[in-house]
């Protein structure tokens, strides 16, 4: 069985070590009415007192598949039990905050990439759209002055870096105005001897991350039969894989365990298949959770996703997100 996408991520402190940007608890909001379309929801928390536009980005009921009761077999829930949190439990632990001097988003390529490889231009205004916040892309680092152990992996014959010394080789490195750094490589990784894969992992306490694109090119294995293994489509999808999985572990960095709640990008995932069932974006306990610490405005937010998802070619997240503008700004479909 193919391993995890994220170990160590899940691993939350329970404070902020010195020097990392500020915590977070719940402040008090003015009284709002509440829209005739909230359905209550335990993981979301009680949202009577904020305006009706945020009343209905945070309403289930709407655009949102609920996680399915039981697991498929070698899903990451079957293999994983985990506590749900909620948003009452986010705002109760330390979250993680961007503060005037802490909240650039990092991206940090590793060694080569070859042409076909997901372009890191797009990643980065993804990441910007999502988080609503400023992403610049670093200088590429040569994989010799990585100092991670690799190894060849018995199945693929591929070489691996294990995925912990590459965020312990990261975290001197991390800028002074950063509030994570995200590092991307064309290496397959693997987060223990133990264990096969992993696709990537980050550190909550040192905000740092690494994502693999090795094994998100549908080309990883060989080519498909009657192919060359590569084209428009294939690269599509990698990009579409490069974008979960790097929304995916910059949510783990603001303190967000994995949803159990929704079918959500920041559900668990314990193989590609799983992955590829999952959304783009966020459930409304994830998102509540996000608009707590960001601030942002989630009908201008859905309608830049909505702009730079249509601009790369992910066209139903694209509709979605539009929709979804629609829907909190004025409740029109």
């Amino acid at each position: 069985m193919r391993t995890p996408l994220t170990l160590a991520i899940c691993l939350v402190c329970a404070c902020s070590s010195r020097g990392d940007p500020p915590s977070r608890t719940a402040a008090p909001a003015q009284e709002a009415p509440r829209t005739p379309h909230v359905t209550e929801h335990p993981g979301i928390g009680d949202v009577s007192f904020l305006s009706p536009q945020l009343q209905r980005a945070f309403d289930p009921a709407i655009d949102f598949v609920p996680m399915p009761a039981v697991p498929q077999p070698g899903d990451w829930r079957a293999a994983h039990p985990e506590e749900p949190q909620s948003f009452d439990d986010f705002m109760r632990a330390s979250t993680r905050v961007p503060d005037a001097t802490r909240r650039i988003l990092y991206l940090l390529p590793l060694g080569d990439f070859p042409a076909e490889a997901p372009p890191l231009p797009a990643l980065a205004r993804v990441v910007a759209a999502f988080y609503t916040l400023e992403v610049r892309t670093l200088p590429a680092v040569p994989l010799a002055d990585v100092k991670a152990t690799a190894r060849i992996n018995d199945g693929t014959r591929k070489r691996q870096l294990l995925a912990p010394d590459v965020l312990r080789w990261m975290v001197p490195r991390v800028p002074g105005d950063a509030f994570a750094l995200i590092a991307v490589t064309m290496e397959d990784l693997y987060p223990d001897p133990k264990w096969n894969f992993v696709f990537g992992q980050a550190s909550l306490a040192e905000r740092v991350g690494v994502q693999s694109f090795a094994r998100q090119d549908p080309a990883f294995f060989g080519p498909s039969p009657g192919t060359e293994g590569r084209g428009p489509d294939r690269q599509k999808l990698a990009l579409r894989r490069a974008v979960w999985t790097m929304v995916h572990e910059i949510a783990h960095t603001f303190g967000l365990h994995h949803c159990p709640y929704f079918e959500c990008v920041v559900a668990g995932s314990n193989h590609q298949a799983e992955s590829d069932r999952r959304p783009l974006h966020v459930c409304p306990v994830c998102g509540r959770k996000l608009q707590a610490v960001l601030e942002f405005d989630p009908a201008a937010r859905e309608e830049e996703l909505a702009k730079v998802l249509a601009e790369i070619g992910i066209d139903d997240e694209a509709a979605w997100s539009a929709r979804r503008a629609r829907w909190i700004r004025d409740g029109t479909r």
